[in-house]
């Protein structure tokens, strides 16, 4: 109620602001693809296209442009625009509903929180926060979940219902939309104009019976002759599929059936409790014991003990109790109005609202004590006295430090199933108002083009967190027997599963809350129109200015900052920013009509941006476009590009990540450690013990501290694109077609100063390795070897460089006597993709091409595509859309195989209905193909950002048009 009470507030009073300064979102008009012809042949009616802020014809596209409009939106059968938008060949996954990373893996190293529930789109692998995302031709609220301040817009908060395309804009344009644009540009073009009703209801489930759908949008315009208005509703319900429903996720391996197979990756905090005391051996509980264990210190695994010695068979199989596809309920609103004041002068306005309840989960809380366990808080400090009555060991173990005896025990540790699972609860809403002032002047006889807009957006997010432990509350129940008093409850942590009882959880538990908020205040005005006309046509520019307000915060539960949790520590942060920026774009035509040159024109543009953390920055674009023939486009640019550091990059506080990594310096068969001298001897100078008595305990996780960084500098890139468009009239005046285009563009972007940490394997490598002195720093070791934490606090890596070809093409036949049929392609080949990090003797550059890099989890196969066909009769239309990932390898050579996935779907439209009403049946997935198993990967055995669950999933909608 506290929230929707603060959301009436904030509305009523963003209104009134907005009311007062005559302004809100909307910077860009724009037509259906299938208007273009016709608008192009009218020139009053030009219209400004994603990529170029001039009005031109849009089938002279500047750069190149995909777009996804509503018909295929509604082909995939999927209810969120994100995953719509991942399954592109160009784009490479980012969070979506498969990322369940939360508390079993921690805050990812990026400085902006887990995001869990949200959902991004990344293009060209550089990450989704160099992908810029714009409603309308203006940017969007960030998103946050309680977890951290991201810099990434959530899509999920974008109902389905008010778009009306996507445009996404396949090359870096900076020097047109600001900060972000390196990687490319997603323009979500909403609903502006509508006729009547529009339904749908889809409802969904996959074979295995998990993982029902519900999707119910709705829509209602009136069209005036001077009003347009356009409102609607959505209501999208998912369902979990859990992992211990699918073969793939039944244990930490892929193909593993036990805890004993020789590949490990079980939980060291098992059932029974995980016992290493005094230098002996590790022990565990024979069984579950009710009070104090029986423990003979002359025999401690003989017949009057009740532990045994820990075997592989006695650790946790943590993976059934996770998330394949996490649930969640989204229902929004939304609302766009134009009024025409005067003939030349238009008031826009549009109002946003969703609001997301989301949950993640992992496995029952870990919860390790001791010196050796690696928390990083007051739990490696914690000492079990004597006193205590469930301690069987007859002395008090010490953790050491200042005033305690010397350390005596390593760990003790524990699976605390009685709390329950690790459930992590989301509650967030976001609301965007914009609004917009347009029209048009005529100066002699040239019209220009004028809009001034203003933009309010806010994301505020509440996360519960149940099955976490107080650490200062265990302290005292592990203590003392007589400081455990008042409300305190001796803890048993020695009995195993079961022993743990309802009065020491209310003691020693408590449900985390946490809290985090983004706001967005953003100004623009434009300008664009012709100054003169050259002999091949008219010289049109576009200048314009913006200011940006921009503010995140992220507030943990007051016992997380005090550094006394269980699960992932965090700390508050608080960030703001404001930036100023002016540019401008020119278009200049050089030939027309002669024999080479049907036309040829160049584009420049120039933006100077000014940020209050960053300083100022000044980009350049420029791009040729030439036809030698009217049925062949060739273009080619040159742009420069520019990332500010975000909020939570910049303020993000120290968080951690448990990345599942492996330690070379572990003393186990087959180790660095063993086989290699010099990676032994960088291993004992980094503090492993020289014996050789270390080995990792923790199944492949540690422990790497991430943050922000306030003395980061912005990135700024270089992208280099070629390409051409063969379109030929040949193939609609002969009746071959009445579609048929070729499309193909190389890329070449290079990213400089990229805000990254340093990979954590690559750190531990390099340090085992060469004994890089910069590597072996930021490890930080017990006094028995384990690793506590790998610093990767963010910083200004060497850079990044990746090169492509895209390639697109389009056909479709006329109407034929057994109807018409479709064909559309597009791929992506990956070229390169390096990543380059600095070492103390200069730097180090890794080759990620055709390798999956596991943790953050993404793979870069060299080739993806997609392919489309589909064939309409009458009132029955049908679809078969593939889409091939290629192969890709893991960094220990195992092979992941290229995969293929099938989706169909058919259509039914009856003549009786006034083809108003649309039913539709489809399988995804139908050929039930599994994703290639990945042993790596930080996801349940799979990439979740590049491949599907395993399973088929079918789906029913009907749509009506009154």
């Amino acid at each position: 109620m506290r929230n929707i009470k603060n959301i009436a507030c904030r509305t009523t009073s963003t209104v009134a602001l907005m009311i007062s300064l005559i302004g809100s979102a909307h910077a860009q008009e724009v037509a259906t693809p299938a208007t273009a012809a016709a608008d192009a042949a009218a020139p009053p009616q030009e219209i400004v296209v994603t990529g170029s802020r001039i009005r031109r014809d849009p089938l002279d596209q500047p750069s190149p442009v995909i777009t996804v409009d509503q018909k295929s939106l509604q082909q995939t059968g999927l209810s969120s625009i994100a995953d719509v938008l991942q399954r592109l060949p160009s784009a490479s996954g980012g969070l979506n509903s498969k990322v369940n990373n939360s508390g079993n893996i921690g805050n990812p190293p990026d400085g902006g929180g887990v995001g869990a529930g949200s959902a991004e789109i990344d293009l060209r692998y550089l990450t989704a926060k160099r992908t810029l995302v714009l409603v309308d031709g203006l940017r969007f609220v960030n998103g946050s979940s309680a977890s951290g301040i991201p810099s990434t817009v959530d899509l999920n908060t974008i109902s389905a219902a008010s778009i009306e395309r996507i445009e996404i804009l396949q090359s870096g344009q900076s020097p047109l939309y600001g900060s972000d644009a390196l990687a490319g540009v997603v323009n979500i073009i909403t609903k502006s104009a509508q006729k009547g009703l529009q339904l749908s209801a889809q409802v969904g489930s996959f074979r295995q019976g998990d993982g029902h759908t519900q999707d119910y949008q709705a829509s209602y315009g009136i069209h005036g002759p001077t009003t347009q208005i356009v409102l609607g509703a959505s209501y999208v319900k998912q369902e979990a599929v859990r992992t211990r429903d699918r073969a793939i996720s039944q244990f930490p391996n892929p193909g593993q059936t036990s805890c004993t197979d020789p590949i490990g990756g079980c939980s060291s905090a098992t059932l029974n409790g995980f016992f290493s005391v005094g230098g002996g051996p590790t022990l565990t509980l024979k069984a579950p014991v009710t009070g104090k264990p029986r423990y003979d210190p002359a025999d401690p695994t003989g017949p009057n003990s009740d532990f045994k010695l820990l075997t592989a068979a006695d650790r946790f199989n943590f993976s059934p109790y996770n998330y394949f596809l996490t649930p969640s309920e989204r229902y929004g609103f939304f609302l766009s109005a134009k009024q025409e004041l005067t003939s030349d002068i238009n008031l826009r306005v549009k109002a946003v609202y969703n609001r997301r309840n989301s949950q993640n989960q992992a496995a029952f809380l870990p919860l390790f004590v001791g010196p050796d366990a690696g928390n990083g808080n007051l739990l490696d400090t914690i000492s079990i006295d004597a006193t205590n009555p469930y301690n069987p060991f007859g002395m008090t173990l010490s953790a050491g430090g200042a005033g305690n005896p010397p350390a005596n025990y390593s760990t003790v540790r524990r699976r605390l199933i009685e709390a329950g699972q690790r459930t992590y609860t989301q509650h967030v809403n976001t609301m965007s108002l914009t609004g917009t002032l347009d029209g048009s002047f005529l100066i002699g006889s040239r019209k220009f083009y004028w809009d001034v807009n203003a933009v309010f957006g806010f994301n505020d997010a509440r996360q519960s967190f149940t099955g976490n432990i107080n650490a200062a509350n265990l302290a005292r129940a592990l203590g003392p027997v007589s400081a455990c008093t008042g409300s305190c409850v001796p803890f048993n942590i020695f009995g195993g599963a079961g022993s743990v009882t309802q009065a020491m959880l209310n003691y020693v538990g408590f449900t985390e809350r946490d809290e985090s908020s983004q706001s967005l205040q953003d100004y623009t005005a434009n300008l664009s129109g012709d100054l003169f006309d050259l002999w091949a046509g008219p010289v049109g520019i576009a200048v314009g200015y913006e200011h940006r307000v921009q503010h995140g915060s992220f507030t943990p539960d007051p016992v997380i900052t005090a550094g006394l949790g269980a699960d992932i520590p965090a700390q508050p942060a608080d960030g703001k920013y404001n930036s100023d920026e002016v540019y401008a774009e020119l278009r200049v035509p050089l030939l027309k009509d002669i024999p080479f040159f049907q036309s040829l024109e160049v584009d420049g543009a120039v933006r100077h941006s000014n940020y209050s953390i960053s300083g100022g920055n000044t980009t350049y674009t420029g791009s040729a476009l030439w036809k030698p023939v009217s049925d062949v486009l060739l273009r080619g640019s040159y742009a420069q590009g520019f990332r500010a550091p975000s909020i939570g990059e910049l303020f993000g506080a120290q968080s951690r990540s448990d990345a599942p990594i492996n330690d070379p310096c572990t003393n186990v068969a087959g180790s660095p450690f063993q086989t290699n001298s010099t990676v032994r001897a960088n291993c004992v100078a980094n503090g492993v013990p020289a014996n050789g008595s270390y080995q990792e305990p923790t199944g492949g996780q540690l422990g790497v501290l991430t943050g922000g960084n306030k003395a980061l500098k912005p990135e700024t890139s270089r992208t280099l694109l070629f390409g051409g468009v063969y379109s030929p009239a040949w193939a609609r005046t002969s009746g071959f077609a009445s579609v048929f285009s070729i499309e193909a563009n190389y890329y070449d972007i290079k990213v400089k100063d990229a805000i990254a940490p340093v990979d954590a394997q690559l750190t531990l490598s390099r340090c085992a390795l060469t004994a890089d002195p910069l590597s072996c720093a930021s490890i930080t070791r017990t006094p028995s070897g384990l690793i506590s934490r790998i610093n990767a606090q963010l910083q200004n890596i060497g850079g990044i460089r990746t090169k492509g070809i895209d390639v697109t093409a389009n056909y479709r036949t006329q109407q034929t006597g057994i109807g018409s049929f479709g064909l559309s392609l597009n791929g992506n080949i990956l070229l390169k993709y390096t990543e380059t990090f600095p070492a103390t003797d200069g730097f180090t550059t890794t080759d990620y091409r055709g390798l999956t890099r596991g943790f953050p989890d993404q793979s870069y196969p060299k080739f993806k595509g997609n392919a489309v066909f589909d064939w309409q009769l009458g009132e029955v239309g049908a679809s078969f859309t593939g889409r091939y990932i290629d192969t890709v390898h893991e960094a220990d050579g195992s092979k992941m195989r290229s995969t293929f996935y099938g989706d169909v779907q058919l259509s039914y439209s009856p003549e009786w209905g006034g083809k108003r009403v649309v039913f539709t049946a489809g399988v995804n997935n139908v050929l039930n193909q599994d994703p290639p198993p990945c042993t790596s990967c930080t996801g349940p055995n799979f990439d979740p950002t590049t491949y599907d669950i395993p399973g088929q999933f079918g789906y029913l909608r009907i749509s009506l048009k009154l």
